[in-house]
């Protein structure tokens, strides 16, 4: 099994990501290919999300971002999926990943958001 994140990476991961998004953040998940952990949920929004079907989709980028290596477009940084009511930003380092969802916000914020949680990830690992 693969372990979740330690209390500190967790904490530092939250700080990050809400000082790159701000209010507009929603919530903060980590993942594995065995667990799924939430770790921020924004007051009043409901918790009662599928995190586990969630993260069963986010879980195909550990094996998609494979194939995009040595791709004519470089490494691969981040995924961003749109909604109606918001966005899903999906970060891989190693064997751990990200999902953060946000309100509707300006696109160029993700590129911060994305660095902030993959260098917290980077420094989990090691």
């Amino acid at each position: 099994m693969t372990p979740s994140l330690p209390e500190a990476a967790e904490s530092e991961l939250v700080s990050a990501a809400r000082t790159a998004v701000g209010d507009e953040i929603r919530s903060i998940t980590h993942f594995t290919e065995d667990s799924v952990d939430q770790l921020y949920l924004r007051e009043g929004l409901e918790s009662d999300a599928d995190l586990v079907g969630f993260a069963d989709i986010e879980r195909l980028g550990f094996r998609s971002r494979q194939g995009y290596r040595k791709s004519e477009l470089g490494d691969y940084r981040f995924t961003l999926r749109a909604f109606e009511h918001g966005y899903l930003t999906r970060v891989i380092e190693g064997d751990h990943g990200v999902f953060v969802t946000t309100d509707p916000m300006a696109r160029d914020r993700f590129e911060e958001l994305a660095s902030a949680v993959r260098g917290v990830l980077a420094d989990s690992d090691g």
